[in-house]
């Protein structure tokens, strides 16, 4: 280490704040794009796609 190093970074109650919801809202518009390719495809695929055997 040197003579300048500020050491660990702490974060303020607030901070942690917005990261978890900051966090949250990725994970969402994750979620969401996943559930919107999965649907644009069951649609461009048909609805018998789901009909098929195994």
């Amino acid at each position: 280490m040197s003579d300048t190093d500020p050491g660990p970074i702490v974060l303020t109650a607030e901070q942690i704040k917005r990261r978890k919801a900051r966090s949250l809202a990725i994970a969402l518009v994750l979620v969401s794009f996943i559930v919107i390719v999965y649907l644009v495809t069951v649609v461009k695929l048909g609805p018998g796609i789901l009909n098929r055997s195994l």
